[in-house]
């Protein structure tokens, strides 16, 4: 019997709208590097989406790699970036911006959220000349545990940035299901007027590999291809990224998709609801955090691929679920029947 999968947002290929247009355009030639038509065409749509005519739109490989090379693009070497304590710079990537010569320095969070209030006590612990000087706030939209900004909670980050000259930088790689959530009250044009950079995720949202990374802040632009080639982030055959960007843009597929992963994710809500199965947090986009007994995990691990995040107490683990375009809804009514019965 296959398992269930819900282990990832990435384990399938593509969605077919995208492996049909690389077909049908594999034997053209273009040129490399991100130069060609269809790469431009992308940029252009980007920019016309997020209603910022003069961004910089660069086309990155995935989400490690655009967050690293941003941020060593974005700071000088005493500088640091500011992240909450779940970052995923601070957890998750293998120190790729400790090892480009960037501190990360922990500020207050609640729900994976960077507070205000915690970027401002960063800042004024960092005095003088022996310390790092923290220049960038690093958050993820959604946050690495699902939760999502506000656009209030945005808002009140850009004024703490714009107060300590701080940039705000966000990390979208499933940008896509924050958006289009249930509680979602930030749009692409709220990101792109509030956050001095960011990305918008596709890897994570039906594409083969791909990251779109908008820089909004015209003095962020100055040589960032010279950055993207010297930490290896420029690829070669640049046109299949470009390509993919446009082809989910183009007829709004992207939010589609992802506004399908998030409908997924609330079915299986609905089930543990009923089953009595309590959130780690609650969210509502694709990421779900069931807290069940060690017992039911090891019971689940026969039927369902899945993560275990972390233990809550001495008898109680959280777990995580992620749903993507690909996730049927066979499959999570089917979820949802196994957590309602737990």
């Amino acid at each position: 019997m296959n398992k269930l999968f819900f282990r990832n947002d990435y384990g399938e290929g593509a969605h077919p709208q995208i492996l049909a247009k690389l077909v049908e355009t594999n034997l053209e030639h273009t040129c490399g590097y991100g130069l060609d038509a269809y790469s431009e065409k992308a940029a252009a749509l980007i920019r016309e989406k997020c209603g910022k005519p003069e961004a910089a739109v660069h086309m990155m490989i995935g989400g490690t790699s655009a967050n690293m090379i941003s941020l060593s693009a974005f700071m000088r070497p005493y500088e640091a970036a500011i992240a909450a304590e779940t970052g995923h710079i601070n957890v998750h990537e293998t120190g790729t911006v400790e090892g480009s010569g960037h501190k990360v320095c922990i500020a207050a969070s609640k729900d994976g959220k960077v507070l205000p209030e915690g970027v401002q006590a960063v800042v004024n612990a960092h005095t003088d000349e022996h310390m790092v000087h923290p220049r960038v706030v690093y958050i993820s939209q959604p946050t690495e545990i699902g939760t999502v900004y506000s656009l209030d909670e945005l808002k009140a980050l850009r004024e703490v940035c714009d107060r300590n000259d701080l940039i705000l930088f966000a990390d979208g790689a499933r940008l896509g299901s924050a958006l289009t959530c249930s509680e979602a009250t930030v749009t692409l044009k709220d990101m792109a007027e509030l956050c001095d950079a960011f990305y918008i995720g596709g890897t994570k949202n039906g594409m083969l590999f791909g990251e779109a990374l908008v820089i909004v802040n015209k003095a962020l632009h100055k040589d960032f291809r010279f950055m993207i080639k010297n930490r290896g982030g420029m690829i070669a055959k640049g046109r299949l990224c470009g390509l993919m960007f446009l082809t989910a843009l183009e007829n709004d597929g992207y939010f589609d998709w992802a506004r399908h992963a998030n409908a997924m994710a609330d079915i299986i809500r609905a089930g543990m609801e009923k089953g009595g199965v309590k959130q780690f947090i609650p969210t509502t986009t694709n990421q779900v955090f069931p807290v069940i007994t060690r017992e039911q995990e090891k019971m689940l691990e026969e039927k369902i691929e899945f993560e275990h995040w972390g233990d809550v107490d001495e008898d109680h683990v959280a777990i995580r679920f992620v749903t993507s375009w690909a996730t049927t809804e066979e499959d999570a009514n089917a979820l949802a029947d196994i957590m309602e019965a737990l």
